[in-house]
């Protein structure tokens, strides 16, 4: 996911290649509608600065000129790597598709500054690759979006994460069509992202396009201006959009961050000594998505049940200091306590089981680059939402009641919630204290991760 300065996807060694040493991006926000030059942001100038949670999260110091299998990533370079029809199996959505439910009729909303000038032609060599049709994908420039500059690292960084949103949601939802929402915000400019993000994103919902959006970003809440002094306005007057949403039945999802049980300080880079949680995943309107390590074959099939994510970085979760416990949590109360707990699912996130995409935006990203981050099990996440969606013919909208309801019945031995749970481990990260992975909900995975064949149907008949 996105930092709000650089956040937290993180790399590691490939073979004898040396990774990218690094901590995923999080997030990008701007201001309403307006087309405030760079830089102008009088009443925004000290809120977090977000930025792409790709950076870090890619497993090779460069771009390959064709996608591996996973057999051959294995070999060749240690780790595993998985594409589009690998995550369709791996999700079971095979008995969906073949019914129809592939999201055709449903909009997949994604936010990106500066977005990636080549971003259709790359996702037709994309689908190309995997032998699944492509998609138009709808390009919204919000407010003044600057020229695309190959050289410059905070764009290119962000046209990898549009990438790896693109790239994923399209696979878990290929009748699905896609809005990408690019804003101009430049974080070495010194603007900020968040009230431009949330302005273009609440456009989109009073023009009723768009029924599940997609924010592979964030910040920490402690970053936001008056926090220590106990004031919360700077972060509670960017929830507009969120409400909104609420409003007109639209699902937001939010990446619950790289970085285990802590996240970035207002530096980008420092974290936290201590657990804290992030903004907008920890929104009670939002559905915080979080990481698992996820083991396939060639084919797609599962070799062992999934793991939390946990090494070369971790799932962000925790609890909100912000937001008391929703009501949608009142099961969960001996877990969260009085406060907001992410995540509330989570789909592959684990670099070291990571995902292809595509890039022609260059000079130094040509070719096919290996992912992981809860950037990427966010987008995953939304396709899933989107064939949900299909199949009860109209928008679940607010997706985290209808889940909790799902969870409890899985706790309580149900086997047709779709819900898969995911034990052991913790997402202790950089000497803090995580929370273990337990039966049941937790603050590492939620209600762990789905069986699609089985979780959109049950979450259209509660939705």
């Amino acid at each position: 996911m996105r930092r709000t300065t650089r956040s937290r996807a993180t790399a590691s060694a490939l073979g004898t290649a040396a990774l990218l040493a690094a901590t995923a991006l999080t997030g990008s926000a701007g201001t309403a509608g307006s087309a405030l030059a760079l830089g102008q942001t009088a009443s925004t100038a000290h809120l977090p600065h977000p930025v792409p949670a790709a950076v870090g999260h890619r497993l090779l110091p460069g771009a390959l000129p064709g996608a591996l299998t996973t057999s051959q990533c294995q070999a060749q370079l240690q780790r595993s790597c998985y594409g589009a029809t690998q995550l369709e199996r791996a999700y079971d959505e095979g008995p969906l598709f073949a019914k129809g439910i592939n999201g055709a009729g449903r909009t997949i909303v994604i936010v990106d500054s500066f977005g990636s000038p080549t971003i259709q032609h790359d996702l037709d060599v994309y689908s190309a690759q995997y032998g699944i049709p492509s998609t138009n994908v709808q390009v919204v420039k919000w407010g003044t979006v600057p020229p695309f500059d190959p050289s410059n690292d905070d764009m290119t960084g962000w046209a990898e994460e549009t990438t790896i949103d693109v790239d994923t949601a399209h696979a878990m939802a290929p009748g699905a069509k896609i809005v990408l929402v690019e804003t101009g915000v430049s974080e070495t400019e010194g603007t900020t992202g968040f009230p431009e993000m949330m302005a273009a994103e609440d456009s989109l919902i009073k023009q009723g396009v768009g029924d599940v959006i997609s924010q592979s970003f964030g910040a920490t809440e402690n970053t936001f201006p008056g926090f220590d002094q106990g004031d919360h306005s700077s972060l509670l007057n960017l929830r507009f959009a969120f409400k909104d949403a609420a409003a007109h039945g639209v699902t937001v999802l939010a990446a619950s961050g790289d970085s285990g049980s802590t996240d970035a300080e207002a530096d980008g880079s420092t974290l936290y000594p201590y657990q804290v949680s992030s903004w907008p995943p920890s929104d009670p309107l939002v559905t915080a998505v979080g990481g698992t390590s996820v083991q396939l074959d060639d084919q797609g099939n599962r070799l062992s049940p999934d793991t939390v994510w946990d090494g070369h970085g971790a799932t962000g979760g925790g609890k909100s200091a912000v937001f008391n416990r929703p009501l949608y949590q009142l099961g969960v109360q001996s877990t969260t306590g009085n406060a907001r707990g992410i995540p509330d699912v989570s789909m592959l996130a684990d670099p070291l089981t990571g995902v292809w995409t595509y890039n022609s935006f260059g000079p130094d990203d040509n070719g096919w680059e290996l992912w992981g981050g809860t950037s990427v099990a966010t987008p995953i996440f939304s396709g899933v939402v989107a064939l949900a969606d299909q199949a009860a013919g109209h928008r679940i909208g607010q997706l985290n009641y209808p889940l909790y309801a799902l969870g409890a019945l899985q706790q309580a031995g149900d086997t047709r919630t779709g819900l898969t749970d995911v034990v052991g481990g913790s997402n202790t990260y950089n000497g803090v204290p995580g929370w273990p992975a337990v039966k049941g909900y937790d603050l590492s995975t939620g209600w762990g991760t789905v069986d699609a064949a089985k979780f959109v149907p049950a979450l259209a008949m509660l939705g």
